[in-house]
């Protein structure tokens, strides 16, 4: 059955609407605000599973318009599709907790609703781009990756290679349209983007140990921390989506979207509780005890950006120590403070 929904939109088309699937999330709801910045109208669906409409209270504006909803609903994406211009497709189930809690929905979310979207993307000729993720390269150890390496993934019965077949099959559905019905069509593959607004609750890792730190609480390291990220700011991540949605030479490309610093999550942790003063103890935790079972977790996963740099020119301006204390601006601020009790 289709979601239940709440409309709040205008009547008329506008010259240059934009939607946002899964809007009211963190890297969504900061590609709405650069978005209604540049002048364009604002068409947010979300289903508010893991978003928060208070992520758009603070960039309310009469050119953005919600919709609470489903990417399930097929017949809400073909009407919101229609109308607009161009759509982002974001909605997602995403984190290591929440794929590992909930693996039916994170493939219902991730399967269904990308074909939603991308199907009515290619009926009515809107510019798409998908939002996918690292998550499927698997466990691939050719480093850095590039594009169009092969994906290895892990055993079908572990949940974490659903999400990476879920994201997978987005970008093969988007190819496919894009051969077959003309559709112009961009994809990215984030590599944990962190910023304010993210949320530790789904297994995020720099907002958990930015919280602990200012708590003096101790540290959560999962594994031996030895394992290696590479971390973008949110800010940096968005200015490559909208410039890729509007280059011509990405139409029908996908891209690396990340920072290519490498540091061991230990190190993280470290460099979390120097920055920030914190006299947080560091420990760690085994994955089946953080967990409740056991998970594959890949030693390095490291971008290569120069398909990135060459299309669009594309180099990060925030350093992952600014990137910690914008992370502790937020998670300070008194609407979060008083969300979470502190």
């Amino acid at each position: 059955m289709p979601a239940a929904r709440r409309r709040e939109m205008p009547e008329a088309r506008p010259s240059s609407r934009v939607l946002v699937t899964g809007g009211a999330g963190f890297i969504g709801s900061h590609l709405c605000a650069r978005l209604l910045e540049r002048g364009d109208e604002v068409v947010v669906l979300d289903d508010l599973s893991t978003g928060k409409r208070e992520n758009l209270a603070e960039i309310d504006a009469a050119n953005l318009s919600f919709v609470e909803g489903s990417v399930l609903d097929t017949e809400l994406v073909d009407e919101l599709v229609a109308a607009s211009d161009r759509v982002f497709h974001l909605a997602a189930a995403v984190g290591v907790r929440l794929i590992l809690d909930e693996p039916v929905r994170t493939l219902e979310t991730n399967v269904e609703g990308t074909r939603a979207v991308l199907g009515a993307a290619a009926r009515h000729g809107v510019r798409a781009l998908f939002a996918s993720s690292s998550e499927v390269y698997g466990r691939s150890d050719e480093l850095p990756f590039q594009e169009d390496a092969a994906v290895v993934l892990g055993a079908t019965s572990e949940p974490r290679w659903s999400y990476a077949c879920s994201k997978a099959f987005g970008e093969w559905l988007a190819f496919a349209h894009a051969r077959a019905d003309g559709l112009d069509v961009r994809i990215v593959r984030f590599f944990n983007i962190v910023g304010q607004r993210q949320r530790g609750r789904y297994g995020m890792v720099l907002p958990n140990f930015v919280r602990q730190a200012l708590a003096d609480e101790p540290i959560t390291v999962f594994g031996d921390g030895q394992q290696t990220r590479c971390f973008l700011h949110v800010g940096d991540a968005v200015d490559a989506v909208v410039r890729l949605s509007e280059e011509p030479r990405a139409r029908g490309r996908v891209f690396n979207v990340g920072a290519t610093r490498e540091v061991a999550i230990g190190d993280l942790a470290a460099l979390v509780r120097s920055e920030l003063g914190s006299a947080s103890p560091i420990v760690r935790m085994p994955y089946r005890e953080a967990y409740g079972m056991s998970i594959t977790d890949l030693p390095r996963r490291v971008p290569d950006v120069a398909r990135l740099h060459a299309c669009i020119g594309f180099t990060p301006r925030v350093s992952l120590e600014a990137a910690i204390h914008d992370v502790a601006e937020y998670e300070q601020s008194p609407r979060v403070t008083r969300r979470s009790g502190r």
